[in-house]
Parts: C-alpha cells; sequence; structure tokens
C-alpha cells in the first residue's frame, strides 16, 4: 500500500467508476492494502473492468513507512529519494471477462 495506495481496478458501466464491487453486506476491509479495494467480487463473464497497476511516491505514505520499523527494513532511502517528487505511473487497461479469460479493450503501445 505505501506504493500503490489506490485498489487494482473497479468496474465500469454507466460511469468511469462503477459502483458495485462490493456484495450487499460485505465489510470494508480497514488494513492499509487492502481499505481501497474497489472490487471483491468473484469475475463472471460479461463483467467490465479496470487493471490498473502503479506505483506512486507520495511523501506522506513514504515517511509514515520509513518510520515504521516493519516496512523501512524493505525499503532503501537512498534509492527511494532519487523517486521522490516524480509522481507516479499507472498503466490502465479495461477488460471484459469471458469463459474463457479476458478480452483487452485497450489497444495501445506500450
Amino acid at each position: 500500500a505505501v506504493f500503490m495506495p489506490h485498489g487494482l481496478g473497479h468496474f465500469m458501466g454507466l460511469d468511469t467508476h462503477d459502483v458495485g464491487g462490493r456484495p450487499k453486506g460485505h465489510k470494508v476491509q480497514t488494513l492499509d492494502g487492502f481499505k481501497n479495494l474497489r472490487c471483491c467480487l468473484n469475475l463472471e463473464p460479461g463483467m467490465v473492468l479496470t487493471v490498473e497497476p502503479g506505483v506512486y511516491f507520495n511523501n506522506f505514505s513514504l515517511d509514515r513507512a520509513l518510520k515504521d520499523p516493519k516496512q523501512s527494513k524493505f525499503i532503501d532511502e537512498k534509492v527511494l529519494d532519487r523517486f521522490r517528487g516524480f509522481g507516479g505511473v499507472r498503466l490502465e487497461d479495461d477488460v471484459i471477462v469471458t469463459e474463457t479469460g479476458i478480452e483487452n479493450m485497450s489497444k495501445v503501445p506500450r
């Protein structure tokens, strides 16, 4: 959650960020890394959603992680300092769930 503070994706429908990613009565998680998940359903053919992996360098999140011994042991602060102020990057693919996998609707060069 330090470098990817958002969920991995969301449903698409009439609105770009369509509602309905959580079943009725679903308890929203409060743990870092889980609290921003917007898609908590079993996927079925015909569903349309985004897949958006990304990395962000948010000073608030980074500073908090560096103060936490459980997280800071995994972060090389000298390397991290090279990326502070960069912001971040996220790739987004829009996919349709099929019977056998997905159909990627994003036709862009990478």
